[in-house]
């Protein structure tokens, strides 16, 4: 099961945090990462995180503001946002998967992903 938490509304060059709790499994065993859901857009990865191997990937238009980690002590996979932009609006899902390696490839894997969140939405807006 995964729980996304930390959404919200930030204002332009703001900060939001998202977490996502693991239960079922341990963080180690899968690879587990964020996707975004634009208004009337498709569901687009934008980062994800392999804690076993070490592996982090990040889709362009987040890379260097946005950071992703692995607390395995709490079993959650935390978002770190930062100078938020109003294009990161959307609802954010986390989501798990055991076979996909954290690769480019998490850009366009939604559709073939079955362990999601529930999602947890962000607007950012003056």
């Amino acid at each position: 099961q995964l729980v996304e938490s930390g959404g919200g509304l930030a204002q332009p060059g703001g900060s939001l945090t998202l977490s996502c709790e693991v239960s079922g499994f341990t963080l180690d065993s899968y690879t587990i990462g964020w996707f975004r859901e634009a208004p009337g857009g498709e569901r687009k990865g934008i980062s994800c995180i392999s804690t076993r191997d070490g592996v982090v990937y990040y889709e362009d238009s987040v890379k260097g503001r946005f950071i992703i980690s692995g607390d395995k002590a709490k079993n959650t996979v935390v978002l770190q946002m930062t100078s938020l932009k109003p294009e990161d609006t959307g609802v954010y899902y986390c989501a798990a998967d055991r076979f996909y390696s954290c690769n480019s490839a998490w850009y366009v894997v939604a559709k073939y992903l079955t362990n999601w969140g529930n999602g947890t939405p962000v607007r950012v807006s003056s």
